[in-house]
């Protein structure tokens, strides 16, 4: 099971790349700043018995707005203007632009390689599911297109290998493998626009 870094939770949210920008503020940015150095120190603190779940909302604004103003060096190369949307029970969504000619030519493409054809920066959107329980997550993916066509699950998932490998993990995500919350996250529970984090 993977353990993702804190800022590694909102990206692999763009697993899911959703519709509405909404409003994109430096004052949102910097309160979901806030939030999550108080999730961050929250993780790092120890959990006595008695201590009951400690719960922060943050908004589709926010997490929007902080990947604009505070993120930008954090998002992978490629990967321009990520967008959030949580929708309730779950369902997540996205959009972001990505520089599909840095995923063509990591390795060489055959005639019947999809990605062999696609050029240039596209819009990416998708939407899924988030399930998470118990300190864990998964993702399931419900649907992705670039520029408004349906593309399948395989080249989305270049797509997050790609952006996602380190040198500590050259595999990168698979978005199919459930994964360890961050900073002692119990779970996430999405309403229309926002999402409550939970610890």
């Amino acid at each position: 099971m993977r353990k993702l870094p804190a800022l590694a939770l909102v990206l692999l949210l763009l697993v899911g790349f959703g519709d509405a920008q909404g409003r994109i503020t430096k004052a949102d940015g910097d309160r979901f700043q806030g939030k999550l150095g108080r999730i961050v120190a929250l993780g790092n603190t120890p959990r006595g018995r008695a201590r009951a779940d400690q719960s922060t909302v943050v908004s589709d604004a926010e997490v929007n707005s902080y990947l604009r103003f505070h993120a930008q060096d954090q998002i992978p190369v490629g990967v321009v203007d990520p967008v959030i949307n949580a929708h309730g029970n779950g369902i997540v969504s996205g959009r972001a632009i990505v520089d599909l000619d840095a995923v063509r030519k990591q390795k060489q493409r055959g005639w019947l390689d999809p990605m062999g054809y696609l050029t240039g920066r596209m819009p990416l959107t998708a939407r899924g599911r988030l399930t998470t329980q118990n300190g864990r997550g998964l993702f399931e993916l419900e649907s992705a297109e670039l520029s408004g066509v349906t593309i399948p699950k395989t080249v989305l998932q270049e797509l997050l290998t790609f952006s996602s490998r380190t040198p500590e993990d050259p595999d990168g995500i698979n978005m199919d493998d459930p994964y360890e919350l961050p900073a002692k996250i119990r779970g996430i529970r999405f309403a229309p626009g926002a999402a409550t984090i939970v610890q």
